[in-house]
């Protein structure tokens, strides 16, 4: 199942940059093991924004739901999740 995902971050300000640069670091190691694995099929940098727009294919909102909430970051993000299906319009083959 396919979910569009938007996530915005929002450190608090008084957070050290030292402990900033670590969630950092984790963070993106969870990215790319989640984009290797091919959970987190696309990854966009929303430009002038500390946000990003992701495909994750996953079985199901709950799995979604435990992904998210693996990532380092996830008590600083503000997500809003949707649900795709394939548009029958579409042309790409793209096994989903």
């Amino acid at each position: 199942m396919l979910f569009h995902v938007e996530m915005t971050v929002n450190l608090p300000h008084a957070l050290p940059k030292a402990e900033a640069d670590a969630l950092k670091a984790t963070e993106k190691a969870r990215a790319r093991e989640l984009q290797g694995s091919g959970k987190w099929r696309h990854l966009w940098r929303v430009a002038g924004q500390y946000a990003n727009v992701s495909i994750f294919d996953v079985s199901g909102p709950g799995e979604l739901h435990e992904i998210l909430s693996t990532l380092p970051l996830f008590p600083f993000m503000q997500i809003k999740v949707r649900a795709l299906c394939r548009h029958p319009s579409a042309i790409a083959e793209d096994g989903s």
